[in-house]
């Protein structure tokens, strides 16, 4: 009876290092810059903000053309609302990636948590 105890011991902290490095540990930071497409606010159960930047470029992939798309979520409701109320402007943003996506913190395994700079777009 003892010894399963301590096996049950390993396996939950084994279970909780994976849960740690899987949904918690930041993988990568970086920045990424282009043409803030749209900023949504939804959600079924957790309502989270979900994003998509197009990159400036295009790559080829079997023949045809593509832009290079951004898919992000944002946890933070202010830097939310400035992205939304600045869509369709070119921005610089500064993003943490994770290995695994949360409900509660978005769909994306990229979370924008900073605008690094912003620049009006003359339509």
């Amino acid at each position: 009876m003892r010894h399963l105890w301590k096996v049950l011991l390993l396996l939950v902290l084994i279970l909780a290092l994976f849960g740690y490095f899987r949904y918690y540990w930041v993988f990568g930071t970086g920045a990424k810059s282009g043409e803030l497409n749209f900023v949504v606010h939804k959600g079924y159960i957790f309502k989270t903000y979900e994003g998509k930047m197009i990159q400036t470029g295009i790559r080829s992939q079997g023949g045809s053309f593509q832009s290079l798309e951004f898919l992000f979520s944002v946890e933070d409701p202010v830097v939310a609302q400035q992205l939304m109320e600045n869509s369709g402007n070119q921005f610089n943003l500064h993003y943490k990636e994770y290995k695994g996506a949360l409900p509660w913190r978005g769909m994306s395994v990229y979370v924008v948590d900073s605008i690094i700079s912003m620049e009006e777009v003359n339509r």
